[in-house]
C-alpha cells in the first residue's frame, strides 16, 4: 500500500484544528444557536464529518455503512440531492447526539478516511483527491463559521462571555495606523479567475477576460475612527446615503452602529471574542452589512470596488496578514502607507459585485454540484479573508458571498474611486 502522506497530514491537521478551536468551550456552549442563520458548535463538528462520510466514504469504500444512519438527516445542511434535512433554525434543539457521541462520530470518520487515503488504488483516483481537497476546504469554511456563529450567540448574553483571553502584545499595544492614501491601477483587459496549480472552488472558474477602467483603491481598510465620523455626522439618520433596501433595513432593524458596538456612559465599546473591550479606533471596522459599507462609501465620496478590481489589485500581493493562526480573534490595526495593505486577512471586504456565475460556469454533476452554484442569486461577493480565516485557505481569486443585510460575518470596507484619467 502506498500512503499519500501529504494529503493525510493535511486532512488530519485540519480535522484536529476544529477540535482545538472548541477546546475553550464549556459543555453548555456546544448547543448555542442564537439565530436561524447561525449553527451550534456541535453541529459544525458533526456536519463536516457528515460531508466526508457522504461524499467520500459512502461512495469509494466498498460496503461502507454508517453506524449512525440518522445522522444523514440531522447533519445534512442543504444538499437536496442527498435527501431531506433537519430544519436549520432548529439545530440548537439537538441535545442528542451528545457531544461525546459527536466526537466518536468524528473519530470514526477520520479512521476510515485515513484508510481510504492509504489505499494506493483509490488515492490515485482523481475524484478521491478532488473531493478530499474539497472536504478539507469545506471544513476550513466551517471553522470560520464556528467563530462567527459563536460570537453572535455569545453576544446575546449580557455577561459578554470571553471565548479566550488575549495577551498578545500586538493586541494589547497602543495602536497606530497610517493615514489612508490611494493606490492607482491602470486597468485594461485582464484575466479573472483561478489560474495555476492548486485547489480552487468551482465558483472561481472558468478564467475569463474583463475590461477594467483605471481605478484607485484605498491603501488600507476603513477604520473604526473613520466609521465613527460617519455615525457622528448622522449617517444612520440620512437616507440620501443609503440604497432603498438598505434604508428599509436601517429603519426596521433600528441600526445605529456596527453589530457589536455598545455605548455605555457616552463611551463606545465593542464586543469581541476576547470580551467587551473599549472601541479600538485604529482597527478596521468590522461586522457591517453591505448596505452600511455602501452608505459609508457614498458619504465619503467614494464607492466599493468591484470584485474584478479587487482581484486585479490583490493578485500580486502575498497572502499575508492577520489570520486565525495569530490567535487574535479581532482585527488589529493595519500598518503601512504604500501600495495596498491588509488585502488578505483582518476583515472580509465587501465588493459591489453580485455573486453570479462566471461566463461558461458549469456546476459539478450530482449533489456535490450544489456546493456553490445554487446560491448564485441575491448575494454580494466579499474578498480577502478575515482574522478568523485560515491563511492556507485563501488566494486572490477566492469568492466569499453573503446577503447584503448580513452583519455577523467578519466583514469590513475598502474604498475605491475611479481614476481621473480614462483608458485610451
Amino acid at each position: 500500500m502506498k500512503i499519500n502522506s501529504h494529503l493525510i497530514d493535511q486532512y488530519t491537521a485540519v480535522r484536529q484544528a476544529s477540535e482545538q478551536f472548541c477546546a475553550p468551550l464549556a459543555i453548555e456552549d456546544y448547543g448555542l444557536q442564537a439565530a436561524a442563520e447561525t449553527s451550534p458548535p456541535k453541529w459544525h463538528l458533526a456536519h463536516t464529518s457528515w460531508f466526508f462520510e457522504t461524499f467520500l466514504l459512502g461512495v469509494f469504500l466498498p460496503d461502507y455503512q454508517s453506524p449512525w444512519p440518522d445522522y444523514a438527516y440531522l447533519f445534512n445542511s442543504y444538499y437536496n440531492g442527498i435527501g431531506e434535512q433537519f430544519p436549520r433554525p432548529q439545530r440548537g434543539l439537538l441535545s442528542r447526539p451528545t457531544l461525546e457521541q459527536v466526537y466518536a462520530y468524528r473519530h470514526w470518520v477520520d479512521e476510515h478516511m485515513v484508510a481510504l487515503l492509504s489505499d494506493s488504488e483509490r488515492t490515485n483516483h482523481a475524484e478521491v483527491l478532488q473531493r478530499t481537497c474539497l472536504g478539507i476546504n469545506h471544513e476550513q469554511q466551517h471553522q470560520e463559521l464556528f467563530f462567527t456563529d459563536l460570537k453572535y450567540s455569545f453576544s446575546c448574553n449580557p455577561m459578554y462571555p470571553v471565548y479566550r483571553g488575549c495577551d498578545d502584545p500586538q493586541y494589547r499595544a497602543e495602536e497606530a495606523c497610517w493615514p489612508a492614501g490611494w493606490h492607482e491601477f491602470s486597468g485594461g483587459e485582464c484575466a479573472i479567475g483561478h489560474q495555476g496549480e492548486g485547489f480552487c472552488f468551482d465558483n472561481e472558474l472558468p478564467v475569463h477576460r474583463v475590461l477594467l477602467q483605471p481605478f484607485m483603491l484605498a491603501t488600507r481598510p476603513v477604520t473604526n475612527a473613520d466609521y465613527l465620523a460617519f455615525i457622528n455626522a448622522g449617517g444612520y439618520q440620512q437616507p440620501e446615503w443609503w440604497l432603498a433596501d438598505g434604508w428599509t433595513e436601517v429603519q426596521q432593524q433600528r441600526w445605529q452602529a456596527p453589530l457589536y458596538w455598545r455605548q455605555q456612559d457616552g463611551e463606545w465599546l465593542e464586543y469581541t471574542l476576547h470580551g467587551l473591550q473599549p472601541l479600538r479606533l485604529q482597527s478596521p471596522v468590522v461586522h457591517v452589512s453591505a448596505y452600511e459599507a455602501d452608505a459609508f462609501a457614498r458619504w465619503a465620496g467614494c464607492r466599493l470596488p468591484s470584485e474584478a478590481e479587487w482581484e486585479y489589485a490583490a493578485r500580486t500581493c502575498p497572502v499575508s496578514g492577520q489570520f486565525v493562526e495569530s490567535e487574535i480573534y479581532q482585527p488589529v490595526a493595519v500598518s503601512g502607507n504604500t501600495g495596498t495593505q491588509g488585502m488578505f486577512g483582518s476583515v472580509w471586504e465587501w465588493t459591489s459585485s453580485s455573486y453570479s456565475p462566471y461566463p461558461g460556469f458549469s456546476a459539478a454533476v450530482g449533489a456535490v454540484g450544489e456546493y456553490n452554484g445554487k446560491f448564485m442569486c441575491n448575494q454580494l461577493v466579499l474578498r480577502g479573508g478575515s482574522c478568523v480565516s485560515s491563511q492556507t485557505h485563501l488566494r486572490s481569486s477566492y469568492r466569499n458571498f453573503f446577503y447584503p443585510r448580513d452583519r455577523w460575518q467578519f466583514s469590513g470596507i475598502r474604498l475605491a474611486r475611479n481614476a481621473a484619467r480614462m483608458a485610451g
